[in-house]
């Protein structure tokens, strides 16, 4: 099998840290330019390079060569096509035609380089973390994914690609690679579109949600606030007990039996002050009565005001007393009978 292929190419290329002895780096970005890729030793060595299947785990060698090649590149048409090198090459392996035949087509070129650890931009203003200098072919594989993208393969017939720019990336590909990468950008649009209005529709629920939580926590407390227990009912009940007390010892003929308390306030400050009372507001009639309630508490009044207390004649009582002490003492020179016996 004899093709023509396009088999390196300037531009950046991606390797993975550890493929360049940057473990550190998951990826470094390395550029080939024109100057290095098309220099006449670099395209030199494209000549009577063995042709292998996958990359080799070793450089291929006079002392493995029988192990790795399956053909070899052409000596002569070793050509500059555009930013691309292309170059004639054959395979004379049966099985790896059939491989070729069956789908396997992309070209990488396996090589020795100096890198230029000098980071820097293209002229497109692309970043680079290193350079490729001298770069000299060891040999030519057929892969299923080249490094250098899919225009690096071998055709059915005359291929024509452009390069175009996907995520910022500068890309060479077909007009199929072309129209299939257009149709994902679109699909994505599409969705990011899609994500934006569920992110949307997301903040409007959390905000509603947070609102209901807000009202939840507000009703729990007041049913908390609400909830009748004993020591609540005694509470309302002595509270009870002490406003009628008090309306009745301000206005003791104040009607309190199926009142309100504010109808019995009401009540005592009409009971007191009469017309004066008639427009007051509900504060003012608070005001008033809270005015008219006792500071304090006197038993002493309470007692006496509230009950009777008999505490017979005292001038009687008296009199009887200072009698009974004047004749004990006009008796106290007489001898006890039991002594004048003796």
């Amino acid at each position: 099998m004899v093709a023509s292929v396009l088999a390196a190419r300037v531009g950046i290329q991606d390797y993975a840290g550890y493929e360049v002895g940057k473990p550190d780096m998951s990826r470094v970005r390395v550029y080939r330019p024109a100057e290095e890729v098309f220099s006449r030793d670099s395209m030199r060595s494209f000549a009577a390079a063995p042709v292998t299947i996958d990359h080799p785990r070793e450089a291929v060698t006079p002392w493995n060569w029988k192990d790795h090649a399956v053909g070899e590149v052409a000596s002569d048409d070793i050509v500059k096509d555009g930013e691309a090198i292309r170059v004639p090459f054959l395979l004379r392996d049966a099985e790896a035609i059939s491989t070729v035949l069956a789908g396997k087509r992309e070209i990488s070129m396996g090589y020795d380089c100096t890198l230029d650890w000098t980071p820097g931009q293209t002229a497109d203003g692309e970043a680079y973390d290193a350079i490729q200098r001298g770069i000299r072919i060891n040999h030519l594989a057929i892969v299923d994914r080249a490094r250098g993208g899919p225009s690096l393969r071998i055709g059915d017939g005359e291929m024509t690609t452009k390069t175009i720019t996907f995520d910022g990336l500068p890309l060479l590909v077909t007009d199929a690679a072309e129209a299939v990468i257009g149709k994902l950008q679109a699909q994505i649009g599409t969705l990011t579109t899609a994500k934006d209005g569920v992110a949307a529709e997301l903040a409007t629920a959390k905000t509603t949600i947070e609102a209901k939580d807000g009202e939840i926590a507000a009703l729990k407390q007041q049913v908390a606030d609400a909830e009748v227990t004993p020591a609540k009912l005694q509470s309302l009940a002595d509270a009870r007990a002490k406003l009628i007390d008090t309306a009745k010892k301000i206005a003791p003929a104040v009607v309190t039996d199926g009142k309100t308390d504010a109808e019995i306030r009401k009540g005592v400050v009409l009971a007191r002050l009469g017309d004066a009372a008639k427009d007051m507001s509900d504060a003012a009639i608070e005001g008033a009565f809270a005015a008219l309630t006792p500071a304090g508490s006197d038993a002493l009044r309470d007692a006496i005001t509230q009950q009777p207390i008999s505490v017979g004649d005292a001038r009687a009582e008296y009199e009887a007393s200072r009698a009974k002490q004047k004749q004990a003492l006009s008796d106290a020179w007489k001898q006890p009978a039991a002594a004048n016996a003796a």
